[in-house]
This record gives C-alpha cells, structure tokens and sequence, in this order.
C-alpha cells in the first residue's frame, strides 16, 4: 500500500523524489490539454524543457499557472499501483540560454540514466538554440493528493467505512 501523504514535506519529499510528471493547462478553444514531461528541482521549484513554439509555453506566457501531476517512478518504469501526486502553481518561462542548458544538463541524466560530461554541453547548447528551447518553472501553492487503494479483495464488506476516502489539497509549505 501506499505511503500516506499527509503533510506537506512528505508530498515535497516525494516531488524531490520523482522526475515524470503531466503537464495539465487549459487551451484557448479545445478542451484542457496534458503533456508528459521529466523535470528536475531548482530548489522548491520544478523546471522541465519545451520548445518555445509549442503549446505549453504559449499557455505559461498566457496564464501564468500550470498543474502538474507527478508520477511516481521506480526502477524500470512507473510504479504500480499508481501513486501520484497534483501540484498546482505559479509558471513562468525563460529564454535564457545558460539556464535552458543548466536544466538540460539535469534533465538529461534523468531521462538516459547517465551524467552528462562537461565536455558535452556546447553540443547540447547548440541543439537547445536549434530547437528554440526554453525552462518552463512551476513555484508550487499547494497540492492534491487522493491515496490508491488497491487491496479490495482484503476490504470488510459488513464496514461501513467507505474503502475509498477523499483526496485532500495543501499548502505546499505549511503556515
């Protein structure tokens, strides 16, 4: 069963912990849209990579706010059951080159399983400047967190206890 997640150091704990997430953000004329992403931490904030011309930039630039719904992760892939986690907050974009190739050379380890050599980033600088990346920064306000329940099998039926309880959203620091 899953750990639960109700204070907001251990819902911290498990961002710091995780590096795939799904964008969520609302589109001018169609319905909400989610893109899956790795990112990394720059101190409480999470930073992932996009081009500038794609759809989650213009939203950020537009809106200034994103969710974002960490996955938990475990060796070879998701874990199962699924464990996650919402962030919604504040987003903002930067064009600046040395921090797109500052979170690349983050990224990137997480995405290969592999440090990128120093030697390498003026190679990943030109295909950032080529593809028009940008960091895209999520200052979280608070989170959402419902637990899985798998375990029915081992559920009382004669309880009147619901099995399935209600998520709960918090700060993402405490007062």
């Amino acid at each position: 069963m899953a750990k639960p997640m109700n204070d907001a150091k251990t819902r911290r704990d498990f961002v710091r912990s995780n590096h795939t997430c799904v964008v969520s953000y609302a589109r001018k004329t169609a319905p909400p849209s989610m893109s899956i992403v790795h990112y990394a931490m720059d101190g409480d904030d999470i930073v992932f990579l996009t081009m500038a011309e794609r759809q989650k930039a213009k939203a950020v630039k537009r809106l200034g706010q994103l969710s974002a719904c960490i996955l938990a992760g475990e060796p070879g892939g998701l874990s199962w059951p699924p464990e996650y986690l919402v962030v919604d907050g504040k987003a903002s974009l930067s064009t600046d080159m040395d921090e797109v190739v500052d979170v690349a050379a983050k990224i990137i380890p997480i995405m290969t399983g592999n440090p990128l050599p120093d030697a390498a980033r003026p190679g990943v600088r030109k295909v950032m400047e080529r593809e028009g990346r940008v960091v895209i920064r999520i200052t979280p306000e608070s989170t959402f967190h419902s637990p899985s329940v798998h375990d029915v099998e081992d559920a009382d039926p004669d309880s009147d206890e619901p099995l399935h309880g209600l998520g709960a959203r918090i700060p993402w620091r405490e007062a």
